[in-house]
């Protein structure tokens, strides 16, 4: 039975969700997290809303039996094609990232919105459809970028090719000229970097930081922040957990993972 010490679980198709981790950890110190990486199944953008819907069946079972209290959808892909499907089949807190930040781009009246996202999660047209629900002026503009997980991933996002791509996307989304662009993949903040080359870097919107201050005050509202520390964030992969200890460097310090097979 879950209680106020009982941990939160975050998952990802990989390291992207650790950008989740890393706010939460700054608000929520005190908490106990299992974070999970399903590398075994990366990258999720190009999975069908069946297949989605079975890998994340699979890691909430896994959540479950680690007694969790609350779920942190971190992937855009997943909380964009399954998650009003597994709401309410649970009896731990689901917090999905897309409804989440659609409000606050809501509360920030824009004209033009940009999202960049996995292709899975550009074709639910997730974003698009909870912002202009919430703000009916407000025309988004969603782009796709598949090979955007993989350079983050593998580190490879200053190579020429790389660049070239997201000089690319870049190029195409500008031409919308959006007010802000959400970075709707937990992956894509890691491309900051190369990404304010062509845009200032106060028009991308990192969705990570106003996550975590949401459940943050959602759990402080239910009465259910930990009363002490107990533990460090324990780490999880389904495969190759040396790849996603070396790719975590970039994001959080994971000296550890371990591998299961849910």
């Amino acid at each position: 039975m879950s209680s106020n010490n009982s941990p939160i679980g975050i998952f990802d198709s990989g390291v992207g969700g650790l950008s989740v981790l890393s706010e939460l950890v700054n608000v929520l110190p005190n908490e106990r997290y299992i974070y999970f990486g399903d590398t075994a199944n990366l990258p999720y953008g190009d999975k069908t809303k069946e297949e989605l819907l079975k890998i994340s069946m699979r890691i909430f079972e896994f959540f479950k039996v680690n007694d969790v209290k609350a779920v942190v959808m971190a992937c855009n892909t997943t909380s964009a094609n399954v998650y009003n499907i597994l709401k309410t089949k649970y009896n731990f807190i689901i917090y999905p990232i897309i409804p989440i930040i659609a409000k606050y781009i809501a509360l920030g009246n824009y004209d033009r919105v940009g999202v960049f996202a996995t292709k899975a999660t550009v074709n639910s047209h997730a974003y698009k459809k909870e912002i202009e629900t919430q703000s009916y002026d407000t025309l988004v503009y969603e782009i796709a970028c598949p090979s955007w997980v993989s350079m983050v991933e593998n580190s490879s996002q200053y190579k020429e090719q790389s660049l070239k791509n997201i000089k690319m996307m870049m190029n195409f989304m500008l031409q919308y000229h959006p007010d802000k662009i959400i970075l709707g993949c937990t992956h894509y903040p890691y491309l900051l970097d190369c990404l304010i080359k062509y845009a200032p870097c106060e028009i991308f919107i990192n969705p990570a930081e106003y996550f975590a201050e949401y459940i943050k005050k959602d759990l402080e509202a239910k009465n259910l922040l930990c009363e002490k520390m107990i533990s460090r964030p324990k780490f999880y992969v389904s495969a190759d957990h040396t790849k996603f200890e070396r790719a975590s460097s970039l994001f959080y310090y994971v000296e550890k993972a371990m591998e299961v097979h849910i």
